[in-house]
């Protein structure tokens, strides 16, 4: 069952790949406005003292809007950085853009050795990448595990985050991987019911 969902979301990977090269720039960032505008009237967002978010890759959906607002807020921000002993990412504060980021990991940026860490069971509310998610709470992510490996950890709301068009009707599942509690596109703010858990 594993292998069959394996090869499943490597076919699932290669199409939702292909429909992010067809999505503009303009199209991004008319999508990444309304984004943020539908986070930005979220309770959970608004409570939130404690975020994760992190710094999106040129084919998704742009976060800075809502890191630069997170940190004009005064809530704890925190990205993520990569820990190659672990194959993880960490929750890592970072108060100072200009000072606090270097490229890391396939050039995304990161925060830098002198920033400190989050302990994950602090956040309060994460948002989430990934290449596809269905409105049961799955996702799909890169393949690699790093995401989930560190989300097992997260405390809080953990959100994900991608364009209508990644919302997909299944995505397989297997054991390693974890479910998001709700799922932010520019055009729907969606609650997962029950909470998903692990079966």
């Amino acid at each position: 069952m594993s292998s069959d969902a394996a090869l499943q979301k490597q076919a699932l990977r290669r199409e939702l790949r292909r429909v992010l090269r067809s999505i503009s720039p303009e199209v991004r960032q008319v999508a990444s406005r309304r984004a943020w505008l539908l986070l930005s009237a979220q309770t959970a967002w608004q409570q939130a003292r404690t975020v994760f978010l992190y710094w999106s890759q040129s084919s998704e959906l742009d976060t800075r809007p809502m890191i630069e607002s997170a940190l004009q807020a005064h809530k704890t921000l925190a990205l993520p950085r990569f820990n190659p002993a672990a194959g993880l990412y960490e929750p890592v504060q970072v108060r100072d853009l200009a000072a606090d980021l270097r490229p890391g990991l396939l050039g995304i940026l990161e925060p830098q050795a002198h920033c400190p860490p989050v302990d994950a069971i602090r956040l309060d509310f994460s948002l989430v990448p990934g290449l596809g998610f269905a409105l049961n709470g799955r996702r799909l992510g890169r393949g690699k595990g790093y995401y989930d490996r560190m989300l097992a950890r997260v405390g809080g709301l953990k959100c994900g985050v991608a364009f209508d068009e990644q919302v997909v009707e299944g995505i397989p599942r297997e054991p390693h991987d974890v479910c998001v509690d709700c799922l932010l596109t520019p055009a729907r703010w969606w609650v997962v019911h029950p909470r998903p858990v692990l079966e």
